[in-house]
């Protein structure tokens, strides 16, 4: 079955850096396109960024663009997402996604809470 397993997440200052990680199995990760959303206290979750299957194509909400950088390695089944300049508003849950078949997977997601 699909598993995703998000790590990575911790308590970090304003201006800080953390990168999440994604370890997926279950389905072949190399031609998968992948998300990163996330879900912040008393909000719907967003999608954060995208990275097709081969990397090719990457895409990052207007929130996070200069700063987050999504990227992945097909041989070992896994996907990151570098955080820098991290601000109190990017605090949440973050999650791995899978879109197939019209079926939308996840992780159990890893909190980032940056601090002011």
């Amino acid at each position: 079955q699909v598993q995703l397993v998000e790590s990575g997440g911790g308590l970090v200052q304003d201006g800080g850096s953390l990168r999440l990680s994604c370890a997926a199995s279950g389905f072949t990760f190399r031609i998968s396109g992948m998300n990163w959303y996330r879900q912040a206290p008393g909000k719907e979750r967003e999608l954060v960024a995208y990275i097709s299957s081969l990397g090719g194509v990457i895409r990052y909400a207007d929130s996070v663009k200069g700063r987050f950088t999504i990227s992945r390695d097909n041989a070992k089944s896994t996907m990151s997402l570098q955080m820098n300049s991290l601000k109190p508003e990017d605090t949440a849950v973050y999650y791995c996604n899978r879109k197939a078949d019209g079926v939308d997977y996840w992780g159990k997601g890893t909190l980032v809470t940056v601090s002011s």
